[in-house]
């Protein structure tokens, strides 16, 4: 019989956690489409914002264009609004299994995602209309005439600029993998080769074949890496204090 009812819990057990996992994707869901329709509505203010920095009329070949650009707005505003909808209910999930000041040191980063994913597509934009696009224009020279549709133009700028914004969540991703205990900053240090290897070829694929470019932009990537190992190392240290005084008073206690 204790085994049934131990096979029961565990079955209840499962089912509550999917259950609640099912509730907390279908909340970033309702949010993600109420972000999508507000971009939607201010999807013309949005394109003449990217429109300005340009000098150049952007062109559209098809009526399917058009429609395109204003839900890839739309879902690009949806994407960076749900961020910290997405973190918080991912803390949610995992909250009944943390402590009490892990519970408070964790809740932090939620506003730290949002922040680090806008601070990457800021910097991925500016390096796109600064460098990259000049950089790729100046190769033109009067050889072509110039003509830059919606659908290209676009696809490009967010293969360039989204993946900055990922990568610039490995700061925040390591504090909370470490305060989880998942991470340690030793395990950083000694993959450092291999995730700078990573970073530089993900400074390639982004940036044209020059090679000013893409340590331009490999470079930063490469110090936000060492950011996160510091923040990791600071995490891990705090978590390890905490644990030896826990460990003295519960020695006291005895």
């Amino acid at each position: 019989m204790p085994n049934n009812v131990s096979m029961d819990e565990k079955e209840m057990n499962l089912t509550d956690h999917l259950s609640e996992l099912r509730n907390r994707i279908i909340i970033i869901a309702v949010f993600f489409i109420l972000f999508f329709i507000g971009g939607f509505v201010f999807s013309k203010d949005i394109y003449s914002f990217f429109q300005s920095d340009l000098d150049f009329k952007l062109t559209v070949i098809s009526p399917g264009e058009i429609i395109w650009i204003h839900f890839t707005l739309a879902g690009i505003v949806a994407i960076a609004c749900t961020i910290p909808i997405f973190a918080l209910q991912v803390w949610l999930f995992v909250r009944p299994g943390l402590t009490q000041s892990e519970r408070k040191a964790t809740l932090a980063y939620i506003p730290a995602v949002f922040l680090l994913f806008i601070a990457g597509l800021v910097f991925g934009y500016y390096m796109f209309i600064e460098l990259i696009l000049p950089f790729l224009l100046s190769l033109n020279d009067g050889m072509f005439n110039e003509m830059f549709t919606v659908d290209r133009y676009f696809k490009f700028l967010i293969r360039v600029t989204l993946p900055f914004a990922v990568l610039f969540e490995i700061p925040v991703i390591a504090m909370f993998l470490t305060a989880l205990g998942v991470l340690t900053p030793d395990f950083m240090r000694k993959t450092r080769k291999y995730a700078y290897l990573i970073l530089v070829i993900i400074g390639t694929i982004v940036t044209p074949p020059d090679f000013i470019l893409q340590l331009v932009v490999a470079v930063p990537l490469i110090i936000l890496y060492e950011i996160s190992i510091y923040l990791a190392a600071v995490v891990y240290r705090r978590k390890l204090k905490k644990h030896k005084e826990f460990m003295e008073s519960d020695r006291l206690d005895g």
